[in-house]
């Protein structure tokens, strides 16, 4: 489907991300679902969904050299429809990752591991840009989302480094930027942290469990 520039045409824009964002969050809930019914656990805490503002997706055309046209929009901003899936722990994120790109009607365009390779800012988490089939009247059409997967603790610190760095237009004093990158390191350290203790829990409670079996 091709678009033409005007008011109608950004209408149906949004209205096709705002689509894409209810297909991908029933997904996931599901898969949040299936997860507990056969584990008894839930990999996600929580599910946040936004469409990006007109005025953020002019600045950010701008920034990288195109004009402010629908047609640009829709090929070259990947994240007007976004998703963030918190997890418990930084396990929970790669599985989480592996059972969306088994789901056989989302296509996995990218992926982008900032777990594994942080930003020089700190910032860790890990990005899927998905599309997904959008079913009209007159046709089917590829909806970008990028989902955005990272730990409660992720979570807090690139809200807080978001605010931050807004209040300052971008432009925050190194003093600042270095005791973000200090807290960035906290916070892996907590994640691992965790991480740990769950999987000693989860281990001492099978123990458990084996020495109540022999003893029936």
């Amino acid at each position: 489907m091709k678009f033409n520039e005007g008011a109608a045409s950004w209408e149906t824009v949004i209205f096709l991300y705002n689509s894409a964002l209810k297909e991908v969050g029933t997904k996931l809930d599901i898969l949040n679902d299936e997860f507990r019914h056969i584990h008894n656990y839930n990999p996600i805490e929580y599910i946040k969904s936004r469409i990006k503002t007109p005025e953020s997706i002019v600045k950010k055309l701008k920034r990288h050299g195109y004009e402010s046209t629908i047609d640009n929009m829709v090929r070259h901003v990947n994240d007007i429809a976004g998703i963030r899936v918190v997890c418990s722990f930084t396990s929970d994120i790669y599985r989480l990752a592996e059972m969306i790109g088994r789901q056989n009607d989302l296509t996995v365009v990218s992926i982008k591991d900032y777990i594994k390779k942080p930003k020089e800012s700190g910032y860790k988490s890990y990005h899927m840009l998905v599309t997904v089939p959008i079913f009209l009247t007159d046709g089917v059409v590829d909806t970008k989302v990028e989902i955005q997967i990272r730990t409660i603790a992720m979570d807090f610190w690139a809200s807080l480094e978001h605010k931050i760095y807004y209040k300052f237009e971008g432009n925050a004093p190194e003093y600042i930027s270095r005791d973000l990158r200090e807290c960035a390191g906290i916070v892996s350290k907590l994640d691992a942290k965790m991480l740990s203790l769950n999987e000693a829990i989860l281990q001492a409670r099978k123990e458990q469990s084996q020495d109540g079996n022999s003893l029936a």
